[in-house]
């Protein structure tokens, strides 16, 4: 076979129709915990068999998929058998090999594109894109050996925070440097990989953007979420933040623009600092929906998950728009300390809360097992509300 013809055989239908794929076309996710779960039930009720390339059938994803590749996700053969049943593929989450998704991307729909993943995957390339591209974060500078370990504490002052350049989440991957004289040791605790040390940013709260950019370059965005941490670990999100029209904007309009320099096709979460100055620090970027874009998925018009789905697909971005203020509380393995929680109470005490699970067989403390949604027409009170039914779950000792 010739190389035009075996060029001409690899173009999938949908390259035949401008990128455009639609139901009942098979469409997968590279990736199975609870992102991957939430992409394919949205799929499915857009018509589209959905798949999932999964290490395990028990996975969040694939227990609810209409077929599952079983592999790591660079295994050529699980990437030859996803290529054998999606038309097109996606990811929920960022770690995965830039050139497994090349090499898929000859062959299927990819979006977003590996080079998109490449630079969100490495907190040293993220943070030099965004100061390549203008875009306000908080001061940083490499360390890769021990003189730059020294440099960062002399110019960045301390404290500071020191992170591997991979692989971290949740707080994972990270350590606070308070004193000169426990810096080595600190990076120790890392195992003096590739890091990259910020500056200590003071900010009064954390907020986020979802935006979605279109395979036409168009864009739209969620208002900012207000989101609060313990333990590094995402405890609530409150839609809309209470910031303001001119951050919100500014915050939309950053995203916006990191989208656009990205060439991202699909959502994207964007986190910043917002200092008590006012003044908007992009500390993260996701190229992928976020935790705290999940109650979109009662709040707008298109979750997130619908317009994952229709970017990849090639079909016109969902409205944006919030049908009502919202929260979003996580439910973390610690409420199952005492055995299962209270379902019931919860539901009895406020019938408006919505619960989703996530179909994990095992809790573990910091482990996100589902979460919280109230709708409410102040988002304070719709905080409360979501609060106090996570509080209602945990058993009382008598």
């Amino acid at each position: 076979m010739s190389a035009a013809a075996e060029s001409d055989r690899d173009r999938t239908e949908a390259e035949k129709r401008g990128g455009v794929v639609y139901p009942p076309a098979s469409i997968a996710v590279i990736g199975s915990g609870q992102l991957g779960r939430m992409f394919i039930q949205a799929a499915q009720q857009m018509g589209y068999q959905a798949g999932v390339l999964s290490t395990t059938s028990e996975t969040p994803a694939a227990q609810v998929a209409n077929w599952t590749i079983l592999g790591p996700p660079d295994h050529l053969p699980a990437l030859r058998a996803l290529a054998d049943r999606a038309e097109a593929i996606t990811v929920e989450f960022e770690n995965v090999s830039a050139p497994a998704l090349r090499w898929l991307a000859r062959r299927r729909i990819v979006r977003p594109g590996w080079r998109t993943l490449w630079v969100s995957q490495n907190r040293h390339r993220e943070k030099s894109f965004l100061a390549r591209h203008g875009i306000p974060h908080a001061p940083w500078r490499p360390v890769r050996n021990k003189d730059e370990l020294s440099t960062a504490v002399r110019e960045l002052g301390l404290p500071l925070i020191l992170k591997t350049s991979a692989s971290g989440y949740d707080g994972k991957g990270q350590v606070l440097i308070e004193r000169a004289d426990a810096a080595d040791a600190a990076w120790l605790t890392l195992g003096r990989t590739a890091c990259v040390a910020e500056a200590w940013v003071e900010f009064a709260v954390e907020l986020s953007v979802v935006v979605v950019r279109g395979s036409d370059g168009q864009s739209v965005a969620y208002p900012p979420g207000l989101n609060h941490h313990e333990k590094h670990i995402l405890s609530s999100t409150t839609t809309p933040a209470p910031v303001g029209p001119i951050v919100a904007q500014e915050a939309r309009d950053a995203a916006f623009a990191i989208a656009q320099a990205l060439d991202a096709v699909g959502v994207l979460c964007v986190e910043f600092f917002l200092t008590s100055a006012g003044r908007l620090l992009v500390n993260e970027i996701a190229p992928r929906p976020h935790n705290s874009g999940h109650l979109t998925i009662e709040a707008a018009s298109s979750s997130q998950f619908d317009q994952q789905v229709r970017a990849l697909c090639g079909l016109p971005l969902g409205e944006c728009k919030l049908g009502s203020p919202a929260a979003m509380v996580n439910l973390l393995g610690d409420l199952w300390a005492d055995g299962e929680p209270l379902w019931r109470e919860a539901m009895r005490a406020d019938p408006g809360v919505k619960l989703h699970l996530y179909g994990k067989r095992t809790p573990k403390a910091g482990r996100k097992m589902g979460h919280l949604t109230v709708l409410d027409p102040d988002p304070q009170t719709a905080l409360a509300r979501a609060l106090a039914a996570r509080r209602a779950l945990v058993r009382r000792s008598s």
